[in-house]
């Protein structure tokens, strides 16, 4: 019995003794911890940190085109309803066209009814031309005839054959012929000026006529209300059988050139939507930047609504009615050293972080900052290249061997 007691009083100090040896070469860690350690190194490079605050948005066609009425008239037909996809050029509403087209046959008969009238014109005033030249021919041979009488006179009388009574009429005869003629010349010309008017006025009633059928022939190719480019109809107005007034809108529709974002936000953030703020929107990973445009003043349901114009407003992926989330920048610092988010690391103070150096693992005071949607600044305490240990649980036996380095 007392053997077996001093066994045991030497076997279990030994046995402690090999437990405590065991303990010091592998570590509490590994004989308690039933979780494996697991370790990230992280990278510090420099670039951008962005801290946001999150929204939704719902893409639209940027550029909205209204179609109105070309004219007082009735819907014949609606091809397209609104939400269809059409191309340039599809027919969307068929107008009534009878009205326009009576009105187009009657400027035509107005106007075969005024070339009518200035062929007549121009025949009459040929005619009145042919008299009036012909009354001046008469005048002149007249004159010429009475001062070939004069020169004869003029002889007899040097030879007592008449009276100077007598040529001294026909002197007067000529100075009457001459005042007749000059007065029938004054006549043509404003005679010849009258005509040149009526033919001018008639010239102008045609050409008023020819500018109002082409109008009308214009007005008929527009009772086709067609699509003047690709894009989604947003809406169509009127129905079949219905009276349009002039210049009432009939369709309106998006282009699908560019697009824009409809965005919203809770109202607790109403302070980072302003117009001109920066604001990037989530497309499958990649990064679409914009920024704030018009912002509608209701608020609805506690939300905010707002537009995002995108740089790259015909990005290839970009399709209406997509959900996108969008990223409302609330502060951004470009170049800065940096690293990628972790929940271990603490935005805005400083921290003891594990850092590789060369072989082994020491500790550093880290002092960080913003801590942004994907990475975190670093605003001293780490240089560009070096490796920070991100780790669930480090063994007690490494931090003892770890160094620190302030």
């Amino acid at each position: 019995m007392k053997n077996k007691l001093l066994i045991y009083l030497v076997l279990i100090p030994l046995g402690l003794l090999v437990i405590f040896i065991v303990v010091k070469l592998i570590g509490t860690d590994t004989l308690f911890q039933t979780k494996s350690t697991k370790q990230t190194f992280v990278t510090v490079d420099r670039g951008q940190v962005i801290v946001s605050v999150e929204a939704t948005g719902v893409v639209e066609a940027e550029n909205e085109v209204i179609i109105l009425s070309p004219s007082s008239c009735i819907v014949k037909k609606i091809n397209k309803e609104p939400g269809s996809q059409v191309e340039k050029g599809t027919v969307i509403i068929e107008l009534d066209q009878v009205p326009i087209q009576n009105e187009i046959e009657r400027i035509k008969d107005q106007l075969e009814l005024k070339r009518n009238s200035l062929e007549k014109s121009r025949l009459s005033n040929r005619s009145t031309l042919i008299d009036l030249e012909y009354n001046v021919e008469v005048k002149q041979l007249k004159i010429t005839s009475l001062k070939s009488k004069q020169t004869d006179e003029e002889q007899l009388l040097s030879v007592g054959g008449i009276s100077p009574s007598r040529l001294e009429e026909t002197k007067q005869n000529i100075i009457l012929a001459e005042k007749d003629l000059a007065m029938v010349i004054e006549k043509n010309e404003i005679r010849l000026k009258q005509l040149k008017t009526d033919e001018e006025g008639l010239l102008l009633q045609i050409k008023i006529q020819e500018k109002q059928l082409a109008e009308k022939i214009g007005l008929l190719e527009k009772m086709e209300v067609k699509a003047p480019s690709a894009g989604i109809l947003l809406t169509v107005a009127g129905k079949v059988g219905e009276m349009v007034q002039s210049g009432k809108m009939l369709v309106c529709m998006s282009d699908l050139t560019t697009f824009k974002i409809i965005g919203s936000i809770d109202e607790k953030y109403s302070e980072y939507i302003k117009t001109g703020n920066q604001v990037f929107a989530i497309l499958d990973n990649e990064k679409l930047q914009g920024r704030i445009g018009n912002i509608t003043p209701a608020i609805e349901n506690s939300k905010i609504q707002f537009n995002v114009h995108i740089e790259n407003s015909n990005h290839p992926e970009i399709m209406p009615n997509q959900a996108v989330s969008l990223k409302v920048v609330q502060s951004l610092k470009n170049n800065i050293l940096r690293i990628p988010c972790y929940d271990e690391i603490y935005p805005n103070m400083e921290q003891l972080v594990l850092v590789k150096d060369s072989e082994r693992v020491v500790k550093k005071n880290v002092r960080f900052g913003i801590k942004g949607v994907d990475f975190q600044e670093i605003v001293s305490g780490l240089n560009v290249g070096e490796q920070i240990i991100i780790s669930d649980k480090v063994s007690s036996r490494k931090i003892d061997e770890i160094e620190s380095q302030e």
